[in-house]
């Protein structure tokens, strides 16, 4: 699931609401239609993408941005989707081949849309936006640097005289180590110079991942070695992480700033941290081997990694190597450590995706008729939750990606990973976007290569000798995709089998507030790292400075 240490999380996919359905076949409503002009000043030559048009009530929005000001009116600039509220913000989608600029198109309010059709929102004043998503990941990463977009205009609805939106600016790309004001610790910013001095960029041409795709393949992200390392000749243990779903490597430049302030400040002992991309245009690709993503995780492990420890004086031991990852990147680091005992001596995962698909954020998987939309008595599938209370559903969700785009959404995301390669070469869809229905072979298909409570349950012995007392997991009782649920599952297997392992389940942590111990937003990775250091140095007398308050 996404991570939220860096923004606000957009899941996606492909297709039609019901009401919209209905809204096209009966002749008493009214469609509502909008223009959209590519202005020649945003783009000089024709340009494609996934066109969107998204519409808020305008005193929620207004409301929402005065809270966001601290009590003070503030002018509504961006109008978006928020899954945490999903149905506050409809969205339409209209697919657009070779604009030219200066030209005209129409977008029907009531054909792609989500949650509802424009013309069934309840009459009032809207605040509306037109954004182009040039680069089809929105679903991934929301507005990213390229997207064209308009100004927000405000809309009565319903109407019969079509607003008409001009996209003049161009959003712009995010550079690593550029921080929003607010974003980062007095701390970490007053050590940003030295952590990028400290950070080297992996630009990494993968013969493996190359010859999948018939294309050079880049496997992107940071290295960060500690103070001190120019004037060392010592090798140091190496920390491998990597991101939640929506992150990137300009995310995980911020992450590497946080740890070298900690280790300059010495509450975080010296180690090479290593900081992994794994997004792709398909979402993240978990660094699992997959049939449709290409051998990522042979990639890292026989590919990278032995040209990292050529280059850097890493300590190249299995006790010398160690996975940390938040949500998809806590499935990711799991995997990866299950999958090869003998390279990695321990993975610190938190808040992982689902590691048992008996429960897949709530889902049994393997239930006969399974659903991943309704339970057995009708009642909807909850998938985000604040606490106690329901913030979004699982089809709300599924609903919401298939408007936003075909790619890079977080329920697609998996099935690019997990699923059978399908006769069009796209990844075989394991629930119905239109019902909810599971398809049982599919799950069969995900069961046999990525379940990883069933893989230990039934190759423990053989796993057993490396893989025993490595595996670390942390989640949250009230965790805000209900991914406890599955890591209790995982431990009940673990357990059953005798295993050594280490699972802690932090009471009413969410999703969100996991690493925070005290004062401190990253309490709980500082406390991971001396845990790597003692098993890579069980003899050093290094002890953490105490935290400033």
């Amino acid at each position: 699931m996404r991570n939220r240490f860096h923004t606000a999380i957009v899941l996606l996919s492909l297709g039609l609401f019901a009401g919209a359905a209905q809204a096209r076949t009966d002749p008493g409503i009214t469609h509502q239609f909008f223009h959209v002009r590519l202005s020649t000043t945003a783009a000089a030559r024709p340009t494609s993408g996934r066109l969107l048009l998204f519409a808020i009530d305008a005193k929620t929005a207004e409301a929402a941005a005065k809270a966001a000001s601290g009590g003070k009116s503030a002018v509504v600039e961006e109008v978006d989707a928020n899954p945490f509220r999903a149905t506050e913000t409809s969205v339409a989608a209209r697919e657009i081949n070779d604009w030219a600029p200066g030209q005209t198109v129409a977008i029907d309010a009531d054909q792609m849309v989500f949650p509802s059709a424009f013309s069934r929102l309840p009459p009032g004043d809207y605040l509306l936006q037109a954004v182009l998503d040039v680069n089809h990941d929105y679903n991934y990463h929301g507005r990213s640097g390229g997207d064209l977009r308009s100004k927000v205009v405000a809309v009565h609805l319903p109407t019969t005289s079509p607003a008409t939106f001009e996209l003049v600016d161009t959003v712009p790309a995010r550079q690593p180590w550029q921080f929003p004001k607010g974003a980062m610790s007095e701390l970490s910013m007053r050590h940003l110079d030295e952590a990028r001095a400290h950070a080297q960029s992996i630009d990494f041409n993968s013969p493996g991942l190359g010859a999948f795709w018939g294309r050079p393949i880049t496997m992107r992200g940071w290295v960060l070695t500690p103070p001190g390392y120019e004037n060392s000749t010592q090798r140091y243990p190496t920390v491998y992480v990597t991101h939640g779903y929506g992150g990137d490597a300009t995310i995980l430049s911020a992450n590497a700033t946080v740890v070298y302030a900690a280790m300059a400040e010495q509450q975080m002992p010296p180690m090479i941290w290593v900081f992994l991309d794994e997004s792709s245009p398909t979402g993240t690709h978990e660094f699992a081997d997959s049939v449709n993503n290409g051998p990522w995780g042979q990639a890292l492990t026989t590919e990278l990694i032995p040209h990292l420890e050529s280059q850097y004086r890493m300590d190249g031991t299995v006790n010398g190597r160690f996975l940390n990852g938040h949500s998809s990147g806590g499935w990711a680091t799991l995997w990866l450590q299950t999958r090869y005992p003998k390279i990695f001596g321990g993975t610190w995962s938190t808040s992982p995706d689902p590691s048992d698909f008996h429960d897949f954020t709530g889902v049994d998987l393997y239930a006969p008729n399974a659903n991943v939309y309704r339970r057995a008595d009708g009642s909807a599938y909850p998938l985000v939750r604040d606490h106690a209370k329901v913030l979004g559903t699982f089809e709300q969700f599924a609903r919401m990606e298939r408007v936003l785009g075909p790619y890079g959404g977080q329920l697609a995301s998996f099935e690019w990973v997990f699923s059978p390669r399908g006769e069009d070469g796209r990844p075989e869809p394991m629930f119905d976007r239109a019902t909810g229905a599971v398809d049982p072979a599919v799950v069969n298909y995900w069961r046999d290569h990525y379940d990883i409570a069933w893989r230990l349950q039934h190759e423990w012995p053989q796993l057993k000798p490396d893989l025993d007392g490595k595996i670390h997991l942390v989640v949250g009782t009230a965790d805000t995709f209900y991914l406890d649920g599955a890591a209790h599952k995982l431990k009940a297997v673990l357990d059953g089998l005798h295993a050594k392992a280490d699972f802690r389940f932090l009471p009413d942590r969410t999703h969100f507030d996991l690493y925070v111990v005290g004062k401190d937003r990253q309490g709980l990775l500082k406390q991971f790292s001396w845990e790597m250091y003692a098993v890579a140095r069980p003899d050093s007398k290094l002890k953490p400075v105490a935290t400033a308050p």
